[in-house]
Formats: C-alpha cells, sequence, structure tokens
C-alpha cells in the first residue's frame, strides 16, 4: 500500500496585477484572472488568494510585495517588467528582497524568447523574502501561461527549501521536479 496524503496543505498565493491602466479603469484586468485560472488548475492543494490590482508607483508596489510576503508562500506579479519609464516592478522586487534568484529572470525570458523576439526587452526577476518567493511576470495571459509552464516544475521545491507548504502539482499540467530526497509522496 502506497502513502498518501490525508490532505494536501493549504498554500496562499499573493497574485498582483500592476497596471497604472486596468488601475484607472481604462480596461479591464486580464492578469489576475489568468494568474488565478492557471494556478487552481496547476495544483492539488487547497488555495486561497490575496490579489491587488496596483499602479505603476515603486513604493507602492514594494509596500504591497512587503504585505504579502509575510502571509503568502508564494507571490506572482504580472506587468511593469518592461523598458518603459513607467516599469518598476522589478526594481522594488529587488527593493525588498532578502535573496536574489537569477535563474528565473533567466529562464523566464528564455521561454519567452521562443514566441517573441521582443522578451529580450523583459526585466522579470525572482526573490525570496523572508518565507515567500516573489516572481514577477509578463503582463498579458498567454505569456502568463507560457511563461507559468516553463518555470513552475521548480516553483514547489523552492517553497520547499525556504519553509513554505508542500506544493503538489497536477502532472497533466507541470511536473514538479524535487530530489528523491524531498518528496513526500
Amino acid at each position: 500500500m502506497q502513502n498518501q496524503p490525508a490532505a494536501y496543505e493549504p498554500a496562499r498565493i499573493g497574485i498582483v496585477s500592476i497596471s497604472d491602466r486596468a488601475t484607472a479603469g481604462v480596461y479591464e484586468d486580464k492578469g489576475l484572472p489568468a494568474l488565478k485560472d492557471w494556478l487552481e488548475r496547476a495544483l492539488h492543494n487547497a488555495l486561497s488568494f490575496e490579489a491587488r490590482l496596483i499602479a505603476d508607483e515603486q513604493g507602492v508596489i514594494e509596500q504591497t510585495l512587503i504585505e504579502l510576503a509575510e502571509s503568502c508562500c508564494l507571490v506572482l506579479t504580472t506587468g511593469g517588467t518592461g523598458p518603459a519609464l513607467r516599469d518598476v516592478t522589478p526594481e522594488a522586487t529587488l527593493a525588498i528582497a532578502d535573496k536574489v534568484l537569477p535563474g528565473f529572470g533567466e529562464q523566464m525570458r528564455a521561454v519567452s524568447l521562443k514566441y517573441v523576439p521582443t522578451a529580450i526587452l523583459s526585466r522579470q526577476v525572482g526573490v525570496v523574502r523572508g518565507r515567500c518567493l516573489i516572481l514577477n511576470l509578463p503582463g498579458q495571459p498567454k505569456a502568463i501561461k507560457e511563461t507559468l509552464d516553463g518555470i513552475f516544475a521548480a516553483v514547489p521545491y523552492g517553497v520547499d527549501l525556504i519553509g513554505g507548504p508542500y506544493l503538489e502539482t497536477r502532472s497533466d499540467v507541470v511536473q514538479a521536479f524535487r530530489p528523491a530526497s524531498a518528496r513526500r509522496y
């Protein structure tokens, strides 16, 4: 008889859409629904979301990330990672980081370059603050999905290493990678 989990650990995840125009009501935000949909399809865990729609203001982004990192094991941001003057998500993320994980930014750009040559303009980063993994994703729903499909295999083990809940993925969406010694099931 195999060991089966009695129940998957619950996980609180912060999702943040950073957009001046969506915040002002110029258009409907599509980043938050795209993040939530992907995560609900990808994870077995009972999820609770802390969702925020905020403007491209470095101080606001920093304060939001600090607040969410206190109670979330993972925070995903969308938007504000390009070279435009108002794009300050990476600066805000790096300003509040305890540790930088350069591999996430490198891999996100590598994934996006398969689809668009302008991915080279992206400045996405991945960091740790306390016991929270924070990742900056692109702004469009299609790009969010492509990026998460390409990087998420490493996220559950990353969350394990910083003391977060054991995130269990659905293999039909993404197969988490953990060394054999770190697998529970």
